[in-house]
C-alpha cells in the first residue's frame, strides 16, 4: 500500500474525554472515530487490525471445527421469554418494535438464537457434536460508555455455541476451545493468563475467562507463580488459616471511640493494626437480614457472599442498621445481634479482638467467640490478598490486573432444557442438549493490545496486528532517483512476498513521517536515502529500537524477512 492512496488521519493531541492510553491513541492515529456515545467508526487504518484479529480467531475456530454462521442482529422478543431473560437481562438490552409493534431487541448475545437454529435441525444423536460460531457485531447499552472500545455500546464479538449429547463431550470440546483460545491469544503477541471465573449471568457450571496482562485492566487475577494456579479475585479462594485459634488473654471491655468510625481511625486512635480488628457488614438477603464479619484489613467478596446468601443482596440502609444494632454506621459489631452472622474463615481464628459496641462512639476491646458472643457460621467471603496461601497448595498468591477479552462456558442445559432443545439417543430416547459457549471480545483485543504494547511515542503493537508489518520512508523522493528506485525496488518485491508493507510515498517533512510510523504501531522500519545509499545501504530500526542499524542493499531483502520471522 502506498501512503499517497491510503487515508491517515493522525491528531496531535486525542480529546479531553479520552481515558485510557488506548482511547487516546485510537482516536490520535486514526483507527477510530467517535460517531456518539460508545459508537465508534473503524476508519481503515483500525480496521486492518480488526480484520487480522479476526482471520486469526477465524482460522483457529475453523482448525477445531466449528463452523462458520452468521445470526441476525436483531432478534425477536419470543426467544427470550422462553429463557426468561427478556426481563433479567436488564437495562443494558436494547429493546425495539417494529411497525407492527412486535418485540425485538438489538442482541447482546446469540445463545437464544443459536438454540433456536439448532432444536429445528437436530434430530438425532449423530449429529452431534455440533459447533458453530460467528464474527459479528453486539450491541449493550452501557449505562457509562468509556475508555473507548474497551467498554462501547457497539462492539465486534467472536461468539461459538457448541452442542453435545452427554456431559462428556461439552467437556471435550470445553478443553479443545481452551487449547484455541490459547493458540489464538499467543499468535496475536499478547501476554495473557486464563483464569478461573464464575459463570456470572450466563449461567452454567464451569468457566475461564482470558485476560490480557495491563495495569490498566479493570480485573484483579490472582495466580499462582509456583504453579498453573490463577484466577478472577471474584472466584479465587482464600483458603482457611492453619493456625488454630489464640486462647483468650483480655476481658472484654467496653472502650470510647469518639469520632471515630472507620477501621483506619480506630486503628490508630488504639495503636492496633486492622488485622486485630473486626468489621460487621449488615446485609438484606430478601427481607432478611443477615450480619458478615471480616477481618479489617479484608475486603468483601460480593460474589462470594451472594452464593453463600443463596441470592443477590444489598447493604442495609441506615434506617435498618439502626433498627437492627441502635446506632449508626461505625460503631456496628456482631456482640449482642439477634440476627444470623456469618463470619470469615480468616475471623474464626482470632482472638482478643475489636469490634463495634452497637453504641455510637464505643468499642469493644478482648473480644472472644465461643465467650463474648456465640460461635458464628463460617463461610468464605473475602478477596484473597497478596501473600494468601494458593488454594492448590502449592505456594502464595500474587495479585496483577487484566482485561478480559475471552470468556468460555460450560452451560450444560441451561438453555437448551429452558428451549426444548432435544434429539434422540441410541435407544430412542429423547434427551436434553449439553451446551458450551465462548466468545472472544474482538474488537477489545484492539484495546488490549494496545494498553499492553506503547511509549511516549505512540503503539508498539506485535507484528501479528500491527496495521502494517514494514513502512518503508524514503528521505526526498522527489529529489533522488536513486532513493526513488531503491524504493520502489524494495516496495515490490516485499510485496511480491506477501509482506504487508506501507511505502510512505508523501511529501512530507522525515520527522512528521517517523512521527506518524510510531504513532499508528508499525513494527518494522526501513529508511532510505542518499547518504547511506552512497555506501550501498540503507537504515532499519524496530519499533522499540533504541537506534538505527545500517544493512546491505543487496541482502536488505533476505535480513528483513529473517528479522520478521523473529517476531
Amino acid at each position: 500500500m502506498r501512503a499517497s492512496h491510503f487515508f491517515l488521519s493522525t491528531l496531535k493531541e486525542a480529546p479531553a474525554e479520552a481515558e485510557l492510553v488506548s482511547h487516546r491513541l485510537m482516536l490520535r492515529a486514526g483507527y477510530i472515530k467517535k460517531l456518539g456515545s460508545g459508537l465508534y467508526t473503524w476508519m481503515p487504518l483500525g480496521l486492518r487490525v480488526l480484520r487480522k484479529i479476526e482471520a486469526v480467531v477465524r482460522d483457529e475456530m475453523n482448525a477445531v471445527g466449528a463452523l462458520e454462521v452468521l445470526m441476525p442482529a436483531v432478534q425477536p422478543a419470543e426467544l427470550w421469554q422462553e429463557t426468561g431473560r427478556w426481563d433479567q437481562f436488564g437495562p443494558q438490552m436494547l429493546k425495539i418494535r417494529d411497525r407492527h409493534a412486535r418485540e425485538f431487541c438489538f442482541g447482546p448475545t446469540h445463545e437464544e438464537v443459536v438454540t433456536d437454529v439448532v432444536r429445528r435441525e437436530i434430530k438425532s444423536y449423530r449429529q452431534l457434536p455440533l459447533t458453530l460460531y460467528q464474527i459479528q457485531t453486539k450491541f449493550r447499552d452501557e449505562i457509562r460508555p468509556r475508555f473507548g472500545v474497551m467498554r462501547a455500546r457497539e462492539f465486534v464479538m467472536k461468539d461459538a455455541y457448541s452442542f453435545h449429547a452427554d456431559f462428556a463431550g461439552l467437556q471435550t470440546t470445553y478443553q479443545s476451545m481452551y487449547a484455541a483460545y490459547s493458540r489464538i491469544f499467543t499468535r496475536l503477541g499478547l501476554k495473557f493468563r486464563a483464569v478461573a471465573a464464575d459463570t456470572g449471568a450466563i449461567g452454567g457450571s464451569g468457566s475461564h475467562e482470558f485476560h490480557v496482562l495491563a495495569d490498566s485492566g479493570e480485573d484483579a487475577i490472582a495466580w499462582c507463580p509456583q504453579s498453573d494456579y490463577a484466577a478472577n479475585i471474584e472466584l479465587a479462594e482464600a483458603v482457611a488459616p492453619i493456625a488454630a485459634r489464640g486462647v483468650a488473654q483480655e476481658v472484654m471491655r467496653k472502650i470510647p471511640t469518639p469520632g471515630h468510625c472507620s477501621i483506619e481511625a480506630v486503628s490508630v486512635a488504639l495503636n492496633l493494626p486492622a488485622a486485630q480488628l473486626v468489621k460487621t457488614l449488615l446485609v438484606q438477603s430478601g427481607e432478611t437480614v443477615v450480619a458478615l464479619l471480616l477481618r479489617g484489613d479484608h475486603q468483601l467478596n460480593e460474589i462470594k457472599a451472594a452464593k453463600v446468601l443463596g441470592q443477590e443482596f444489598r447493604l442495609a440502609d441506615e434506617a435498618v442498621l439502626r433498627a437492627v444494632t441502635g446506632c449508626a454506621p461505625g460503631s456496628i459489631g456482631p456482640v449482642g445481634l439477634s440476627v444470623r452472622v456469618i463470619a470469615d474463615r480468616s475471623v474464626v481464628t482470632m482472638s482478643d479482638f475489636v469490634c463495634g459496641a452497637n453504641e455510637e462512639g464505643y468499642h469493644w476491646r478482648g473480644v472472644n467467640f465461643g465467650r463474648d458472643l456465640p460461635e458464628p457460621e463460617v463461610a468464605d467471603l473475602r478477596n484473597v490478598v497478596a501473600g494468601d496461601p494458593s488454594p492448590d497448595g502449592q505456594g502464595e498468591l500474587a495479585l496483577c490486573r487484566g482485561i478480559e477479552v475471552g470468556h468460555i462456558f460450560q452451560l450444560r442445559t441451561t438453555y437448551s432444557a429452558a428451549m426444548s432443545c432435544q434429539f434422540l439417543d441410541e435407544q430412542g430416547q429423547s434427551q436434553v442438549a449439553e451446551m458450551g459457549c465462548y466468545g472472544i471480545g474482538v474488537s477489545r483485543i484492539v484495546a488490549a493490545a494496545i494498553e499492553q504494547n506503547f511509549d511516549d511515542r505512540g503503539m508498539c503493537l506485535p507484528a501479528a496486528i500491527a496495521p502494517f508489518t514494514l513502512v518503508i520512508v524514503p528521505v526526498g523522493l522527489r529529489k533522488s532517483e536513486a532513493v526513488r528506485e531503491m524504493s520502489e525496488s524494495l516496495y515490490v518485491e516485499f510485496s511480491r512476498l506477501g509482506i504487508d508493507v506501507l511505502l510512505d510515498d508523501r511529501d512530507e517533512r522525515l520527522g512528521v513521517m517517523f512521527a506518524e510510523m510510531e504513532l499508528i504501531g508499525i513494527p518494522h522500519r526501513l529508511v532510505v536515502g542518499e547518504r547511506a545509499l552512497a555506501t550501498g545501504e540503507v537504515e532499519y530500526q524496530g519499533r522499540t529500537d533504541s537506534q538505527a542499524q545500517r544493512v546491505s542493499t543487496e541482502g536488505c531483502v533476505a535480513w528483513v524477512l529473517e528479522k520478521l520471522k523473529a517476531c
